[in-house]
């Protein structure tokens, strides 16, 4: 005999997951969640997988995936694939990316530790200047 699992008001959705009921709702209207159907009194109906796939948003999320990202995983699993390849390449992508910004924070560190080494206290004409070292500096 096949039980009906018991569907879930977004009420209980956001208090049982911690998420805002408005951050719900954005997730169902860009279609990273499923619902199943409405109340009388309208309000959007979810199975208890709702929490899996809100852990692994957030989850994907704090891996600096976007939701149009993350959308794209879903939808693969959805059609009955598992999204690895997919994921796998933006994970790459992502850490490409981030290596990049690495290297570009070096090269801001280098080039304020350099203007802070040049540091001058009192400018020789103060009234000429906002900021020695910024300004003369290359």
């Amino acid at each position: 005999m096949l039980v009906q699992e018991e569907l879930k008001r977004i009420g209980s959705v956001a208090k049982e997951s911690g998420l805002p009921i408005k951050t719900i709702r954005y997730y169902d209207e860009l279609g990273l969640l499923k619902t199943f159907g409405r109340t009388e009194s309208n309000y959007r109906l979810f199975n208890s997988d709702v929490f899996g796939r809100l852990r692994f948003i957030k989850r994907a999320q704090s891996l600096g995936l976007s939701l149009l990202e993350i959308r794209e995983f879903l939808n693969v699993h959805d059609q009955g694939d598992l999204p690895r390849e997919h994921i796998k390449v933006k994970l790459e992508d992502k850490l490409e990316d981030i290596e990049q910004q690495i290297r570009q924070l070096q090269i801001l560190k280098q080039e304020l530790s350099g203007l802070l080494s040049g540091w001058k206290t009192v400018p020789e004409y103060p009234e000429e200047t906002i900021c020695p070292i910024i300004e003369n500096h290359p």
